[in-house]
């Protein structure tokens, strides 16, 4: 990394990272992959220290940082303990939901919704895919229709990071058939509403503490004061912040990619074979070579996209560049990284094993690899042609 591009606060903040992830996550983060599901004090102590909601007013209990290094710093500490679940659920929580409701919330909504979510008592989830739509957002089937002073909401989604742990989901839905792109609205709903159900935690291949699940929604009756908001304008809202959502997986991807090579590489010179370290192998050294420079040649674009979303100017096909790259990186050294380990890359022991798994989903969500070339190819067609 860039000699300038954290600076004494955030070594600072580093330090309590690290420390925060050896006493509260290392230590029982192998019994919450075998519960399937992260215990939800976790959050609570997050909360506490300052680690969850970050981008939150102090008003609202929260730190009031807006500079994106921070949550690439904890990004890059739960990574080196292996702890790919909690990133996930914190990358739903605190750059996809927060923002919305920094964003886009009332004050009151504000005053009502987001001192839980910076003390770790409230969880926040997003619904956007339902088993009929993934990518194709304008597909969705879930609707709500105006009833008197509330809107009626009915419909399912599907792969909802979160989905369990969730108090509080903010749900794209249809609201004018008639109205083509101006026609979707988001709402928050909340635990507690009538209608308004989980179904089965999903078994994934990877992951396995994350909790993802199915949601239910039957006749929930959703007022005014939980339209998040204007009413039409959520595929608009949706479009603006795909930028921060995708840059988000593309630089949990670095710090995962980042620490499985850190393993691969401190495993190869602990030991030896036809009389000497692993890693003075001529072939061990050109992986090591090959690893180490795509590695740094990415966290170069990722610190720029970082700069640049500080600055206000991430651009949907940067965030898109950012996102396909370093997710596909991501396989092809953690894949690597486990061959350096021979046999014991295969073993649950070691943390590589579990990274195999658990990299898989990231060229599929947020938008595959296939959707970001696509959009990136646009963009040149757009350019290019007379």
């Amino acid at each position: 990394m860039r000699s300038d591009y954290y600076d004494d606060d955030h070594a600072s903040f580093r330090e309590s990272v690290r420390e925060f992830a050896a006493r509260h996550v290392a230590p029982h983060y192998d019994d919450w992959e075998r519960d399937g599901l992260i215990d939800r004090d976790l959050y609570r102590r997050m909360g506490e220290a300052g680690l969850i909601g970050i981008a939150i007013p102090e008003r609202f209990g929260g730190m009031e940082v807006d500079d994106y290094r921070f949550r690439m710093v904890i990004s890059e500490e739960l990574a080196r303990v292996g702890a790919a679940a909690l990133n996930a659920t914190l990358g739903v929580h605190d750059d996809i939901v927060i923002p919305y409701l920094l964003d886009l919330a009332s004050p009151e909504q504000q005053e009502r919704w987001l001192p839980g979510m910076a003390a770790g008592t409230s969880i926040g989830a997003i619904g956007m895919t339902e088993p009929g739509a993934g990518s194709d957002l304008q597909g969705i089937h879930s609707s709500a229709v105006r009833d008197g002073d509330c809107w009626v909401l009915n419909g399912s989604k599907t792969f909802i990071t979160n989905g369990i742990h969730a108090d509080k989901v903010l749900v794209f839905a249809r609201t004018d058939p008639a109205a083509g792109s101006r026609g979707f609205t988001l709402f928050l709903v909340e635990e507690g509403m009538a209608g308004f159900e989980r179904g089965r935690k999903l078994e994934k291949v990877g992951l396995h503490s994350q909790d993802t699940a199915e949601l239910f929604f039957r006749d929930v009756r959703i007022p005014d004061a939980n339209v998040v908001g204007e009413p039409g304008m959520g595929l608009v809202y949706l479009m603006q912040r795909l930028p921060r959502e995708r840059l988000s997986i593309a630089t949990g991807a670095l710090s995962s990619a980042e620490a499985a090579y850190a393993w691969g590489r401190d495993y190869v010179f602990q030991r030896s074979a036809f009389g000497g370290l692993i890693g003075d192998l001529p072939t061990v050294r050109f992986t090591l070579a090959e690893l180490e420079t795509e590695l740094d040649i990415a966290r170069a674009y990722l610190e720029r996209c970082v700069l640049a979303l500080n600055e206000g100017h991430l651009t949907t096909v940067d965030a898109s560049k950012a996102k396909w790259w370093a997710t596909e990186l991501e396989q092809r050294v953690i894949t690597r990284s486990l061959q350096l380990h021979g046999g014991y890359g295969f073993m649950e022991e070691y943390p590589i094993a579990r990274a195999f798994r658990d990299s898989r989903v990231q060229t599929i969500y947020g938008g595959t690899t296939e959707i970001m070339k696509e959009i990136i190819g646009r963009d040149i067609a757009k350019r290019a042609k007379p």
